[in-house]
């Protein structure tokens, strides 16, 4: 079956680095022909043009076809997947909150769009920030033609982010870190978690907090460079993360669209449903296990009081986050 996949926001630093993952089969496999879409905003479209030569330059025996398009009734027809990039940047400086209302108008639009054309089986990832609330707000305006479910936001940025840190700080590869847990929203209020992650270290599984041994590390340094990583890469590179947030962003649908290992989990921003008394509906990012292209919240992991504390900060946000976002529509 060809899978008709929308990339938006595609002649930008992010979807440059997002498309060609999809092109050559690392995301649907290698096997499944692809048709992308590419749209962006009306001044993009040489440049969008560009990235199109491109990739019929690259030879893909996968890519079926490249559209481009600044028309949201084209972008968005017939489509299975999208890959909605495309938002008004952060800037240094910035905060979150400071693009709220800028990015409300384009991803109303952009749910409206996707009820309007979209199949209403189509999955969403939202990259553009502040991608939980951006992915309500697509989500609101998409129903009910398209369910809440179809609707994620990526913190897989931030679950990678933090399996790098453990596997550095413990001396051992990435494939020896499993199961941390990003909480929460895609800002510095998110909540790293290890407290149910495994590390493999000289062929024994530990606990990470057995295996890093360094609770003060754990519960300090540890999540403070997570949460403001993307602000540091900006002060490093004048230029938010693209290569890793790209990455991400294809690691997030290939897991939607694959399944996850067993006894493995990933972090998603998805509308809750009410598990660890996250209000129905705030999109929040929580454990998943995934299989046969539905993602189920893991269930039953123990919260001290610690961890119950991180998590009323970054749910405190998302509340809010929403609320303005709900008053910047009406």
């Amino acid at each position: 079956m060809v899978l008709r996949v929308l990339v938006t926001g595609a002649a930008g630093q992010i979807g440059y680095a997002v498309v060609l993952q999809i092109a050559k089969g690392d995301v649907f496999g290698p096997e499944t022909p692809i048709v992308l879409v590419l749209f962006d905003i009306p001044p993009m479209l040489q440049a969008l043009e560009g990235v199109q030569f491109e990739l019929q330059d690259c030879s893909l025996p996968t890519l079926q076809e490249v559209v481009v398009t600044v028309k949201e009734e084209e972008a968005f027809k017939d489509i299975d997947y999208a890959f909605l990039i495309g938002a008004m940047p952060r800037k240094q400086g910035m905060e979150r909150k400071d693009l709220l209302s800028a990015n409300v108008k384009i991803f109303k639009s952009q749910g409206i769009a996707l009820a309007k054309y979209a199949k209403p089986t189509t999955k969403i990832i939202v990259v553009g920030n502040p991608a939980n609330t951006n992915a309500f707000i697509a989500a609101k305006f998409a129903s009910p033609a398209i369910p809440e479910k179809n609707f994620t936001s990526m913190t897989r940025l931030d679950h990678n982010r933090a399996t790098s840190q453990v596997a550095m700080k413990c001396g051992v590869g990435i494939r020896d870190v499993k199961n941390v847990i990003i909480w929460g929203n895609h800002s510095s209020t998110q909540f790293p978690d290890v407290t149910h992650a495994k590390v493999v270290k000289n062929g024994a599984t530990l606990g990470a907090y057995e295996a890093i041994n360094d609770k003060e590390w754990i519960q300090g340094p540890f999540i403070n460079v997570v949460q403001k990583r993307g602000a540091v890469i900006i002060e490093k590179r004048k230029l938010s993360s693209a290569m890793s947030a790209a990455k991400a962003a294809c690691d997030h649908i290939r897991d939607w669209h694959c399944g996850t290992k067993p006894s493995e989990w990933v972090s998603m921003g998805i509308p809750s449903d009410g598990s660890y008394g996250i209000p129905k509906g705030l999109i929040f990012s929580f454990p998943v296990t995934i299989s046969g292209g539905e993602y189920k919240i893991v269930q039953g992991l123990h919260l001290d009081e610690f961890a119950k504390g991180k998590i009323a900060i970054t749910q405190k946000e998302l509340e809010e986050e929403r609320d303005e976002a709900l008053q910047a529509c009406a």
